[in-house]
């Protein structure tokens, strides 16, 4: 088994752009196991305190291990990455800012710690006493590099990156655009739990390690990220997105594209998707901190279908 390790500043980039050098090739159908830093790019430690957050480099954010050249994929293509699992470290943080986050300005910059183990994170030092809360590790960046280009790493774009979902847990396939042989696919910022929005612009951040396996669907050209959702507490669904800097733009996409899968893969025609869109699909903020563009996904429950 293939192991990559994103602790070696080699195996990082922190933009995206098609200059970036593959650091590995894997075959489809091949199991990958890949070690992610945290969304601080480690410079956060367990005993770090408050006063680093005025330290950090911010060019590090989000660094992506990657990119990774998959054998087989062509300009076109849809790569398929299954998230087989993740595992998170035995701790993780979370910090508040005063110039990042939906509430700005509104309250001191602070840096928390938790410790996680058997499912679960709780609080220490005393912040959010009594409170412990269930663990859902995914991975907040995924993203396939782009044909032109040069863009930071927060926000979100067309082929995935920052996208902040907590759907992308383990048992999901996403679907992502490759618009460049080999897909070039990079996975970086471990969640280990998070509410959709990600309202304070961090969630649980922890290092973990992800295996993961490609597919590549020849041809099958799409625009936005699409995923299958396993059932955790919720219905085995199906995933669109929708990504742009407009809050309902990325609504419209989200519903676009499930019309459009809709259509292909369960023979529906446009009227009976955009109807079964309406009648059994959820609209989600999933992330709206990493301005200047947000995530919106719709969820369609897959039980829905074939039940006669």
């Amino acid at each position: 088994m293939l192991i990559v390790d994103g602790r070696k500043e080699s195996n990082l980039h922190s933009t995206w752009s098609p200059e970036n050098s593959e650091i590995c090739t894997v075959p489809q159908n091949e199991i990958v196991q890949i070690i992610i830093p945290d969304s601080s790019t480690m410079q956060i430690t367990k005993d770090s305190t408050s006063d680093m957050l005025r330290k950090l480099d911010a060019s590090k954010y989000d660094a992506a291990v990657g990119p990774i050249r998959v054998e087989g994929a062509t300009n076109g293509d849809s790569l398929e990455i299954e998230i087989i699992q993740i595992k998170t470290a035995d701790w993780g943080w979370t910090s508040v800012s005063s110039d990042f986050g939906l509430l700005k300005n509104r309250f001191n910059e602070r840096l928390f710690h938790w410790s996680i183990f058997g499912g679960y994170a709780t609080p220490r030092n005393g912040f959010l006493h009594g409170i412990r809360i269930r663990t859902d590790p995914f991975l907040g960046v995924i993203g396939t590099q782009p044909a032109s280009g040069k863009y930071g790493m927060i926000p979100p774009r067309h082929f995935g990156g920052n996208m902040d979902n907590r759907l992308l847990r383990s048992g999901s396939r996403l679907y992502l655009p490759c618009n460049i042989d080999g897909g070039m696919v990079s996975f970086g910022d471990p969640h280990a739990a998070q509410g959709d929005g990600e309202v304070c612009g961090t969630a649980i951040e922890t290092p973990a390690e992800a295996m993961v396996r490609f597919r590549v669907l020849k041809g099958e050209r799409i625009a936005f990220p699409r995923a299958r959702v396993p059932s955790v507490a919720e219905p085995e669904s199906i995933m669109t997105s929708g990504i742009s800097r407009s809050l309902k733009q990325a609504a419209i996409t989200a519903v676009e594209e499930m019309i459009d899968d809709l259509v292909r893969m369960h023979g529906l025609s446009g009227e009976e998707a955009y109807v079964l869109c309406s009648v059994a699909g959820n609209l989600k903020v999933s992330e709206i901190v990493d301005e200047p563009n947000f995530v919106v996904s719709m969820t369609l429950p897959r039980n829905i279908f074939n039940q006669t």
